[in-house]
This record gives structure tokens, sequence and C-alpha cells, in this order.
């Protein structure tokens, strides 16, 4: 079985897919500063990886989701998330508080998926 590589730099691919799976690296956000516009930014990111790797969000097996902030951020990440998600297709999911690459990043998500 072959390891696909897509959206790679030196450091990093963007989603590696093997058999059935889909990996994606962590995504942040880009100039939104409140964390559910970051939040949905973030989806949007992980929407056009996921279909680029022939998944999409109806299809994850796993996320992660790292706050800088859990009890000031919490809320409205995950009003994001829901609306994002459809119903009865959530994933398993865990959340964490962690310090973030930028000073100004409050949300970074990670997923696993199965290819369509």
């Amino acid at each position: 079985m072959s390891i696909n590589r897509i959206s790679s730099n030196p450091r990093l691919s963007g989603a590696v897919t093997f058999a059935d799976l889909v990996f994606l690296s962590g995504q942040v956000p880009g100039a939104s500063t409140e964390v559910g516009a970051q939040t949905r930014e973030v989806l949007e990111k992980i929407d056009v990886l996921l279909a680029e790797a022939g998944s999409d969000k109806d299809h994850l097996l796993s996320a992660t989701i790292y706050l800088k902030d859990i009890g000031e951020d919490f809320a409205a990440m995950n009003e994001a998330w829901s609306a994002w998600l459809t119903p009865g297709q959530a994933p398993t999911r865990t959340t964490v508080q962690a310090e973030l690459a930028r000073p100004q990043v409050r949300v970074e998500i990670t997923v696993i998926a199965a290819r369509r």
C-alpha cells in the first residue's frame, strides 16, 4: 500500500493518506482573532484538505482540538464545531488546553477520517 502526502513542505504534510485512512496535520486559522471565527476558518481548511484526500467531514473518525484557553474558548469553539457537523456524524473527540505556536492562535484542530 502506498502513502500519499498532500500539501507537503520540508517540515510536514497537510494530509497523508494510507489505505482507506486520511490523517490531517493540525490546522490553524489565518487572520481571525475571535475563537468562533478561528474555528470556522480551521473547519473550512479541514473541508478542503479532506476533499483533496478523497474524504469529507461525514467520514471523520477522530478529532483532537487544542484550545489556548479552554475555560474562555470552549463554548464558542463548540458552537462553531456543532454547527459544522452533520447531525448523527460526530467523530470521537478530545479537547485539551495547550500552548499554541503563535500568540494569536486560539484553536488548532487535527482529524483522522476514512476515505469515501
